[in-house]
Order: C-alpha cells, then structure tokens, then sequence
C-alpha cells in the first residue's frame, strides 16, 4: 500500500509540472508576446519599464508567488515551478525586466516568507505576490557590494521604532519600489551576527532617492541610490530574528543565484538561435558565413555550453527543493552563467559583423545586459572564493 500511495503521489506530481508548464506557455505567449516585448524597445530607450502595470500582469497570471503560500495567494508549488518561470522570463527581448521581477519574486521576499511575520506577511508579501506593489533589495552600498558584512547602513532602537540612518546603492527597482527588504546593522556585535532584514516602507520621512544611476546595460530596469536620514520604522518591521540578517540574507542568495543562472538559458538560446538564421542568409566569400566550418563548430560548442550549464541548474534546484545546502551548486551556477553570458554573445556578435555592433539587435543589448551576470548577487570572484570553501582548499588561518 506504501508503494502504492507514493506511485500515486508521483504521478500527480508529474501530472501538476505538466499541466504547470503547459499554462505557463500559453500565459508566455499572453504576457511576454503580446505585453512586454512589443515594448521593451521603447522602455529601454526611456530608461524605465511600468514595473506597477507590468507586475499585476504577471500577480494576476500568478507568477510573481509560484512557490509561496497560498495563504498570501501564491500557488504553494515548490522552488522548481520558480525556476520554470525564471526560464521562460529570459524570452523578454532585454535584461533588465526578468532582473527586475527576479528581484520580487526570489530576491526581496523569500526571507520574508520563511520567516516574517503574520503581520508583515499580509502587510508585505501579499501585495507583492498580488503584483500591487513594487520591491526591491537594499543590500548594497559604495563601500560593501560583494562583501555583505562590510555594510555600514544602521538602525538603532528608540522605544518601539528603529532610526535608520545611511544609504544603498545600485538598488534594482529603486526609483519604483513601494518596499524595501532592507539589511542593517542593528547592534555591535561581530558583522556576521549583527545585522537584520527589515521591511522599509520607502513613502516613509527621511528615504530619499538620490537619483536614477544610468547604465551599461539592463537598461530598462531603474537602478537607484536610495539615502536615510532619520527614517523611523517599527520593531515589529524586523524580519525574523533581530541579528539573524545576515543569515537570512545568504538563504536567499541561494534562491537568487540559480533564479540568475536559470534566466540566462532561454536569452542564450535565442541569441545561439538567431545568429544561425543570420549566418545562414548573410554571405562572405560567395557562401553563407554559417557553411565556415569555424562558425559551425563554434555554435555548436557554445550550444553544449549552455546544456551543460542548465543541466547544473536543474540538479542544484533539485537538490535544494529537497531541503539540501546547495550554497557550492549555486555559486557554480551563476559563476558559469555569468562567464558564458559573456562568452556567447561576444562569440555570436562577432558572427554578425558590423551589424553586431549596431544598438538595435539582441545579441549587442545582451552582450551589454549579460555583463552584469558576473558582478551583481556575488561578483565571480566571490563565487570562486565560496566554491574553494566548500572545495577545503582556502588558507589556513
């Protein structure tokens, strides 16, 4: 009987991820087709994509709570229907908007919803599941972005409410957000123990958004220096426990460093894709370019490539969906993600000739938006240095 109930509880569970990845097709079709990227071409342009009305698109779709609990209107699936999701995000014809909704979904609120409160759940993370409001995450600062323990950002108690006092920079969603996962040093005790997660409302007195930070690339995601003066926030706004922060904060960098990784699949896809139908019609030496050998072989390695790197970011979600650390898998992830972002499109653009290094085209934005794969959630040198921890081989102090 025991057999039975778990044969049956599989097939259920294969009967769910079909019927899951199905709908998210056709949503894909509804939302990006026909929504997004008949306008990412202006957005980028301004500077700026209507983070509000494009979120309800996607909470009404359902999309921005794929693994949270439905209590708060997510869909109660685990970790993988995120990364499904993350997947079919990279088919929008730019960076910045899936980095903008990857930071909603698996940046600013997974902390919370693991470990906030009743009160700052309904507050909070219902909204930004609904896709009323916009998050973003306030790790970040001029002297500490890799190195979180460094942040200098304080908030310090005064009866029932904490002073905050310092700034955040190249905060994503920033110029839009209604909310802030804000981390703070909240006593003087070691860095690693010191700090806390707090939801900042950013209409508070004292938050002030210094300006819009413009860009390389992601062009179409604001990018914002946010400065505290004297902000005032309830205790009660503390996620979890007070110290616990920092803690919180590397949890969640798991789930954003294979959300990273797995959005980079489907833009490598399509950019591998569209450079063989460019290769195959555009002619040099009297033959199309795609029939030298040189550029047959070289996608095709590129293609492995990418199947490897999703092949790792399909073990490592399975992996954490059943409860495992996969801090080393992860940091993997994001480090090739990052490397092979660059190294595919500078290939493929090269393929394209002066076309190539013309604005218009997708290879040349993401050639610009994929840099950013390797520096933000944990430069690539931050990822080496946590692949050598678990590997044992750091020096010994």
């Amino acid at each position: 009987m025991a057999l039975i109930s778990l044969i049956i509880c599989y097939i259920l569970l294969i009967s769910i991820g079909v019927v899951f990845r199905v709908t998210l097709k056709k949503r894909r079709k509804l939302i990006i087709d026909q929504e997004i990227n008949p306008h990412v071409d202006q957005w980028e342009a301004e500077g700026q994509f209507p983070a509000h009305k494009v979120f309800k698109l996607l909470g009404n779709a359902g999309f921005l709570g794929v693994n949270k609990p439905v209590e708060y209107g997510g869909l109660g699936l685990d970790f993988s229907y995120s990364m499904a999701v993350s997947e079919e995000l990279g088919n929008i014809r730019c960076g910045g908007i899936p980095m903008a909704i990857g930071v909603q979904t698996d940046m600013a609120t997974p902390a919370l919803a693991r470990f906030g409160s009743e009160e700052l759940k309904q507050q909070f993370l219902r909204p930004s599941i609904a896709g009323d409001v916009v998050a973003c995450l306030g790790v970040s600062e001029v002297g500490a972005g890799s190195d979180v323990s460094s942040i200098a950002t304080k908030a310090v108690k005064d009866g029932e409410e904490y002073v905050i006092n310092g700034g955040k920079m190249w905060t994503t969603n920033g110029a839009q957000a209604d909310w802030m996962c804000l981390l703070a040093n909240t006593g003087d005790g070691p860095p690693h123990r010191n700090k806390s997660l707090i939801c900042l409302p950013m209409n508070l007195p004292g938050v002030h958004i210094a300006r819009k930070i413009e860009k390389l690339g992601m062009r179409s995601s604001d990018t914002a220096e946010v400065f505290f003066d004297d902000v005032r926030v309830p205790r009660k706004n503390i996620i979890g426990q007070e110290g616990l922060g920092f803690t919180y904060q590397m949890l969640q960098f798991q789930e954003e460093r294979l959300w990273a990784a797995a959005n980079t699949l489907a833009m490598l896809d399509n950019i591998i894709q569209e450079t063989i139908q460019y290769t195959r019609q555009r002619k040099i030496f009297k033959q199309p370019v795609l029939y030298h050998q040189w550029v047959r072989f070289r996608l095709a390695e590129l293609q492995t490539e990418v199947e490897l790197l999703r092949s790792l970011v399909h073990r490592a979600t399975a992996l954490y969906v059943k409860g495992n650390d996969v801090t080393k898998l992860a940091s993997m992830a994001k480090l090739k993600g990052g490397r092979l972002a660059r190294e595919v499109s500078d290939s493929c653009l090269q393929f394209w000739g002066g076309m190539g290094f013309t604005s218009d085209l997708l290879v040349s934005r993401f050639y610009r938006d994929g840099r950013l794969i390797s520096i933000g959630g944990g430069a690539d040198e931050v990822m080496l240095e946590i692949i050598c921890k678990y590997m044992d081989t750091l020096p010994r102090k």
